[in-house]
């Protein structure tokens, strides 16, 4: 694995240039960009059911049924999100821009998969369940920030190479 790449004045770059093209030029970038807000609508409706059982009693069928939609939609944007790691670094996990990103999916991964692995297998009763499922969703929201820290960040640095690109004629000796 590459060590990172210096070179601005915030720190460490988030991608090269050629990264940078390949993202802006992949349509698995849009696939992620639609994807993580449909994610996060999902977690949403489900927190709040499952929050219902919990404090009520009543709609397990329907928080069962949102944890597990919630754990497919989680698999499909890891899958598509590991293409687009490939597209855009080479490899399909844990390149050097998300790397910690990556590593704490794993957790994420594994709390849902335990969920689904108790409702099938009924190692645990409802309640037992739907407090696995908020441990996996409390995984996902930390999960989600460094995601979204990590745009604001590629943002952030595209604004300041755009900035860099507009001085750059100002700046060469006549």
């Amino acid at each position: 694995m590459a060590g990172p790449r210096h070179g601005q004045s915030q720190g460490v770059q988030l991608y090269t240039a050629e990264e940078r093209r390949r993202r802006d030029e992949s349509p698995w970038t849009l696939v992620q960009g639609i994807l993580a807000p449909v994610q996060f609508v999902v977690f949403l409706v489900s927190l709040g059911l499952v929050a219902r059982y919990l404090v009520t009693g009543e709609g397990l069928e329907a928080a069962t049924i949102s944890i597990v939609v919630k754990t497919l939609v989680l698999y499909t944007i890891m899958i598509t999100g590991a293409i687009w790691e490939k597209v855009v670094f080479g490899q399909y996990l844990f390149a050097r821009a998300f790397f910690w990103e990556d590593v704490f999916s794993m957790l994420v991964l594994a709390l849902h998969t335990a969920y689904l692995w108790a409702l099938y297998s009924g190692a645990l009763d409802a309640r037992g369940q739907m407090y696995l499922a908020l441990a996996a969703y409390a995984a996902y929201v930390i999960n989600a920030a460094q995601f979204v820290w990590k745009l604001r960040m590629a943002r952030l640095e595209g604004a300041g190479k755009a900035d860099a690109d507009l001085r750059q004629p100002l700046e060469q000796p006549s």
